[in-house]
């Protein structure tokens, strides 16, 4: 089942933003068109709790170096790691390796702690997943920073540039705001920088972005779709036809509330993810769906064949095909067995137990059905999400607690009122993550870059012939800031 959650740099690996689904919204690795030489696995001895100076446990995380660009003197790019686990290939590919090239920038990247092969602990039950937080992956990130240069030999007059996405663009930004003396500037991209634990404008931006798309005759035929399947959710009677309608790995038994709100939610993320990563350049392994965009979902809901629930089963259709999936596996009970599987080496280990994990205890953002204005039914809302938590870590994880942690985690911050320098936060209008970001500049030392048209983190993609306008302008405002900050003295 696909998880009403979220999804969601020194550079940034992942584009967090961060949704429900499997791939939280991840940046994904773009294609190593290339073929260059993918650099090894190296390892890192690191603390395992930066905050209690008297534990001296340590662990192993991964990292990437790239200096074929480096030039002595040169400053040091660093891609933060987020929700996932780390690629290689952005090592060698992407906006920030052309500014790399521009710069002779050393280059690192660093896989965050839990994800990918970092793990820092046994396993992941919960008494070891308080040593998974933003704040410590941001000393992580100091504690690598003030290592390498020591190994490297690195001047002071040498300066370090983050740069991330999605998740690891609010890490980027973050560590610029705590750790100032050791990250001379930011790129910031698709970034949430204010927590909320009912994030239901992400239903809101997604409802604009169909309409603005292909108009209302698509958004009416998605809400009609939607009703239709709500109306066979109350009956027994109908659950046989959405079993075959929509090939649902496990039968539906619409009478379980949590169920019934699995199958809706899973259906309302075709639209949801088609429209984050809409027209990204992401077609590389991982993204079997690149190619499908918002107006190809909308051609299928507004033909004349068929009413729109038939619409609606042919997009899933198509998705399913394009991802080599076999069925709709939308199962709140399947969904619950993976979550709650502690082990690092089990094939159920995508991120998801350890990234809702981090929205349960510092950022909500749960993509509910609360708006009135989306044409996605509303049988997910702020109840279902809060349930998944207490379900999946225990009861401590209900409402109360994490509005408690979303206001720790804003005062820790600064939310969008975060007063930084030398970070540059980039958004795009289709993005629905930038509900949660900025949109408008308020300081000259932290401009924001809105791109019109545009979706998620796709200024870190590389650059191609079809991009839009303001794409290619924005990478290239982005290239300008870079070159000016690095020649600007600390104050």
């Amino acid at each position: 089942m696909i998880i009403q959650l979220l999804s969601i740099l020194a550079i940034i690996i992942s584009c967090s933003g961060l949704r429900r689904h499997t791939s939280h919204g991840l940046l994904s690795p773009p294609p190593n068109v290339n073929n260059d030489a993918l650099p090894p696995d190296q390892w890192f001895t690191q603390k395992l709790d930066h905050s209690e100076p008297s534990d001296l446990r340590t662990w192993q995380q991964r990292y990437f170096t790239n200096a074929s660009f480096y030039r002595p003197g040169g400053p040091v790019f660093l891609m933060i790691g987020g929700e996932g686990t780390a690629s290689p290939i952005w090592m060698v590919t992407g906006s920030w390796i052309e500014y790399a090239r521009q710069h002779g920038a050393l280059c690192f990247q660093l896989e965050h702690r839990f994800y990918g092969k970092s793990r820092p602990t046994e396993d992941m039950g919960v008494k070891n997943l308080r040593y998974l937080s933003s704040e410590q992956a941001l000393a992580d990130l100091a504690a690598f920073s003030v290592a390498m240069t020591s190994a490297y030999n690195l001047t002071a007059d040498q300066r370090w540039v983050a740069f991330g996405g999605s998740y690891p663009g609010s890490l980027a930004a973050w560590y610029r705001l705590k750790y100032p003396h050791l990250v001379h500037a930011a790129v910031s991209s698709s970034a949430p920088l204010h927590a909320q634990t009912n994030f239901y404008e992400f239903l809101a931006v997604v409802a604009d972005a169909v309409e603005a798309k292909w108009g209302r005759s698509c958004y009416s035929s998605i809400a009609d779709a939607f009703s239709h399947v709500e109306q066979l959710i109350e009956d027994s009677t109908g659950w046989e036809k959405l079993n075959k309608l929509f090939r649902l790995c496990d039968p539906l038994d619409g009478a379980v509330t949590e169920e019934a709100a699995s199958l809706v939610s899973s259906l309302a993320d075709h639209f949801e993810g088609t429209v984050q990563y809409n027209e990204d350049n992401r077609g590389f392994e991982g993204a079997k769906d690149a190619n499908i965009t918002v107006s190809t979902l909308c051609k299928l809901m507004t033909e004349q064949r068929g009413a729109p629930l038939e619409r609606l089963s042919r997009v899933n259709d198509l998705l399913l095909t394009a991802r080599e999936e076999k069925c709709l596996d939308y199962s709140y009970h399947s969904t619950m067995r993976k979550m709650r599987n502690e082990d690092f080496d089990s094939d159920d280990n995508d991120g998801m137990r350890q990234w809702i994990y981090q929205t349960c205890s510092e950022f909500g953002w749960y993509q509910t059905s609360d708006y009135n204005g989306q044409p996605f039914g509303h049988r997910f809302p702020l109840a279902f999400s809060v349930k998944q938590c207490t379900d999946a870590y225990g009861s401590k994880f209900g409402q109360a607690f994490i509005e408690a942690a979303v206001r720790a985690t804003n005062t820790r911050y600064g939310g969008r009122a975060i007063r930084v320098s030398r970070v540059v936060f980039i958004n795009g209008s289709i993005d629905p993550w930038h509900a949660m970001g900025l949109t408008v500049t308020r300081s000259s030392t932290a401009p924001v870059i809105y791109v019109n048209g545009t979706a998620h983190c796709a200024n870190m993609y590389p650059a191609r012939a079809e991009d839009e306008p303001g794409l290619t302008a924005a990478r290239r405002q982005i290239g300008q800031l870079i070159t000016a900050w690095l020649q600007e003295q600390d104050q």
